[in-house]
């Protein structure tokens, strides 16, 4: 995944608290800069695991990385990584709800309707099974495979309590910032969520 294609034009798009010295914007720049690079990855894992399209994905990180850097860069970083998965599932229930009208609008076109949200496959499907440990592999790749079906099959909420529990270790509170809901609703959420997994992955994991 390449890092910030897109946040270039964050960087030169804000200057930083205003009367800030510029040591001080300097610092809170590359503070923000680490916070993206260390949170990049798992982001983009969580939005995959959502939206089933590495593109997709990416595009939706990035432009919650660039709202985050115009928006929020300012703000102490302690608050960062709750304000950041708001954005980033913000995007993904906006995107998802432009892929359901464009489905439904698909029905009712002309033309050929094969793919209409143009989902690539799912990288893990394509893992070559060859070399020694080849079987090993293959078994990981399942039993994640598997996980992430899962995943998919949870109600949004559910799924977004449990990938911030476990996925990025948010505590109940941070997790009800990034959510916008209270520690109760993420309680119940996350519980409900491990139930479920547990009852369709069975002694996989």
């Amino acid at each position: 995944m390449s890092s910030f294609v897109k946040l270039s034009h964050a960087w030169m798009a804000w200057d930083g608290p205003s009367r800030a010295p510029e040591g001080v914007v300097l610092d809170q720049t590359r503070e923000l800069e680490k916070f993206l690079a260390d949170i990049e990855r798992r982001a983009f894992r969580m939005a995959q695991v959502a939206l089933r399209d590495p593109d997709d994905a990416l595009d939706v990180v990035q432009d919650a990385m660039l709202k985050l850097a115009r928006n929020y860069a300012a703000k102490p970083s302690a608050e960062w990584r709750p304000l950041f998965y708001r954005i980033l599932e913000n995007g993904i229930r906006d995107l998802q709800r432009r892929r359901a009208v464009r489905k439904r609008l698909m029905v009712w076109l002309p033309g050929p309707k094969e793919d209409p949200d143009g989902e690539a496959a799912d990288p893990l499907e394509t893992v070559a099974a060859s070399g020694p440990d080849a079987p090993e592999r293959l078994m990981q790749a399942e039993a994640i495979d598997k996980l992430e079906r899962s995943l998919r099959e949870l109600p949004a909420r559910q799924r977004e309590a449990f990938m911030l529990r476990n996925f990025e270790g948010l505590d109940v509170a941070a997790t009800a910032a990034a959510m916008g809901c209270s520690e109760g609703s993420v309680k119940t959420h996350y519980s409900r969520a491990v139930h479920a997994l547990r009852e369709r992955l069975g002694e996989v994991w």
